[in-house]
């Protein structure tokens, strides 16, 4: 991959926000401010890390879920609660919008909210399509973000990943990391060096806001 292609990624580009404007990029006014969000989980092996050294850098951030992983792991999502993190719903199942029909996604989309309430949406890998979009906008606010980590890329190093946050992190900026398997090597390392970089440079740390009850099923 290219490094242009690549930073795209990372970073996407103005004209592109502009293009989707009706979802959040970044958060604006948010001086010496900086959102982490973490994708896909939670995770038995991962999020309760994740808890302990947030806890630790008395930072907040915000959970895109997936449904059956909540469904699964009730005791953790509660945590996350509890820790004064915010949720967001992530599909039911982890859907590809550009892979999957209308009907399919909402119905996956509804799903998860039965037992997530909560007024932030991210879709899985970032792609919905405009039907998709505009039906959940109806309901929530779609959260995107500004700075791509890419440490669920396994062919990067975890120094790498922190130099992807490093370059491209400023006030008010959205950050993704994943709560999974597959980005932990990285995310680990990337998380703990972003934490004690920017904390120490002045920034603090915080949740997107929602209302959020956990539900039942």
């Amino acid at each position: 991959m290219s490094n242009r292609i690549s930073n795209m990624f990372i970073s996407p580009p103005k004209i592109f926000r502009r293009l989707f404007y009706n979802f959040v990029w970044e958060q604006s006014n948010s001086r010496k401010k900086i959102f982490l969000t973490f994708d896909d989980g939670p995770s038995s092996k991962i999020t309760t890390w994740i808890l302990e050294i947030l806890k630790q850098y008395n930072a907040k951030a915000t959970f895109f879920c997936v449904g059956n992983n909540v469904l699964n792991l009730p005791l953790i999502t509660q945590q996350i609660i509890n820790d004064g993190h915010s949720l967001g719903n992530h599909t039911f199942h982890h859907l590809n919008g550009f892979k999957t029909n209308y009907s399919h996604y909402i119905n996956d989309f509804v799903k998860a909210d039965k037992i997530i309430n909560t007024q932030l949406f991210r879709p899985p890998y970032g792609k919905i399509k405009k039907s998709q979009a505009q039906e959940i906008l109806k309901f929530k606010k779609i959260i995107m973000w500004d700075v791509l980590s890419l440490d669920y890329d396994n062919s990067i190093t975890p120094q790498q990943c922190f130099k992807n946050i490093k370059k491209n992190t400023k006030s008010g900026s959205i950050i993704v990391l994943h709560d999974n398997l597959k980005a932990e090597r990285n995310m680990k390392y990337a998380l703990q060096k972003t934490l004690d970089y920017y904390t120490k440079a002045g920034y603090s740390f915080a949740k997107i806001q929602s209302h959020q009850i956990l539900g039942e099923n």
